[in-house]
């Protein structure tokens, strides 16, 4: 078990507690509860470095529901922020973001791209730091105020050199972009940075005003996900981590369309691995069906040999080096020490600390994920959400506000169904269920 660091302050504490009671993965704090996470950041964090200093890295995490894929993730996107990364996270879905369709795939990064200083979208922040870093380079270069636009210009177009000859629209979209603010027409630039983050339906006159044509395609996505690496590495950033979240989600697909998304990952992973992509960290997490199965990576021949991996020894000694990870999920044991860790964390910011630890001490804590987890059919793997969300929302919160409250003496612990996200409903047969309708 991983100890609390601390200090925590109060932001940090609060932004855990209040997600874990809703029942969602905290935003920010994940370091306080990466229980069992600790074996691959060295792995990890050298793979950043290498993004950091012009390499790129594609990493896959397998895992079954519940074993904390979107967690992993989240957690390193946090530790990427806290290295000067922006990260943008990715749902895959089948109507929403279909993989084999890298045009939305790239709109829905630009859409979630995050900073440590900028929420998503950070684009515009983005793209107007990359022109300041501009104008500073020039200015240093000693160019004076009226040489300062064709200045800004020569060195734009010398720093997008390699991006202009796979997407030139993306360039001569930066220029206009630049151009509108110039003349303090914000509509036109707002239009024209809309469709630079490859956003369909932009009005024609801001499009004609910029000097491009129609809309972002497929194959020109990739050229501008190289686009927004350069301005990224130039604005400041050491990088990007891109998390494609749940591709599992390609089995249910329509077999032509999992076959063209099949394809397109093998080609993002080429493209990462022939140094196209300076500075990109490219996850993907899925279930080991997805990664082993006939209806998944298996199907194509040439993306199961890129992922291919040994997982036939112990666990203790899986590479976390290797292109894929295996989170191995929570135990008993494991969902107990976290447990332990949120009641720790929610007892340190409460107005009596010795209470909170007195009344849910460690072995209530333990019958409490042993509970919910029979609730769930004896199913550990599926429990952390709800348990987490049961041991701040309905206990936690209790004793903190009612002293006379023994969740021992006043609490029966229920689960109703609607309670349930769909994928822990599918997960839990009518048989192993046991919960209040």
């Amino acid at each position: 078990m991983n100890s609390v660091p601390a200090p925590v302050s109060a932001v940090r504490r609060r932004d855990v507690i209040d997600a874990l009671r809703r029942g969602a993965v905290p935003g920010n704090g994940l370091d306080l509860l990466a229980t069992g996470l600790d074996r691959f950041e060295s792995a990890l964090d050298a793979e950043l470095d290498t993004v950091a200093s012009g390499g790129a890295v594609f990493k896959a995490v397998r895992g079954e529901y519940g074993s904390g894929k979107t967690f992993f993730s989240r957690w390193l996107g946090e530790r990427a922020r806290k290295k000067g990364f922006a990260v943008a996270e990715v749902q895959i879905s089948e109507t929403e973001t279909p993989l084999h369709k890298l045009e939305t795939v790239y709109r829905r990064v630009t859409e979630q791209l995050a900073t440590s200083s900028f929420p998503p979208s950070a684009l515009r922040p983005v793209v107007d730091a990359w022109f300041y870093a501009l104008e500073e380079d020039a200015m240093a270069a000693g160019a004076n105020d009226g040489e300062l636009p064709r200045a800004v210009g020569e060195l734009m177009s010398a720093r997008l050199a390699e991006v202009s000859r796979h997407a030139p629209s993306f360039a001569t979209a930066l220029r206009g972009y630049h151009r509108a603010l110039q003349n303090n027409d914000e509509a036109t630039a707002s239009a024209i940075l809309a469709w630079l983050g490859g956003q369909p339906n932009v009005a024609a006159a801001a499009r004609r005003s910029a000097g491009v044509r129609g809309e972002l395609d497929h194959f020109g996505a990739l050229g501008f996900l190289q686009g927004l690496l350069t301005v990224l590495r130039d604005s400041g950033h050491r990088g990007l981590l891109l998390v494609l979240d749940e591709v599992e989600t390609l089995q249910r697909v329509r077999s032509d369309a999992r076959d063209k998304a099949l394809n397109a990952l093998r080609q993002l992973i080429d493209e990462v691995h022939s140094g196209r992509f300076p500075g990109l960290y490219l996850l993907v997490t899925g279930t080991p069906a997805f990664y082993d199965g006939q209806q998944g990576v298996q199907r194509l021949a040439p993306l199961a040999q890129r992922l291919a991996t040994d997982f036939t020894t112990d666990p203790r000694f899986d590479n976390p080096r290797a292109v894929q990870l295996r989170l191995p999920g929570f135990t008993s044991g494991s969902l107990n020490a976290l447990g332990a860790t949120i009641r720790d964390l929610y007892a340190d910011g409460s107005g009596d600390p010795g209470r909170i630890r007195r009344v849910a001490d460690d072995a209530y804590v333990a019958d409490l994920a042993k509970a919910v987890s029979g609730s769930l059919g004896g199913k550990v793997g599926i429990a952390p959400r709800v348990f987490l969300k049961k041991l701040v929302g309905d206990v936690l919160d209790r004793i903190d506000q009612f002293p006379e409250f023994d969740p021992r003496e006043h609490y029966q612990l229920t689960i109703n169904v609607t309670e349930l996200t769909d994928a822990e409903r599918n997960l839990v047969s009518a048989d192993d269920i046991d919960l209040d309708l």
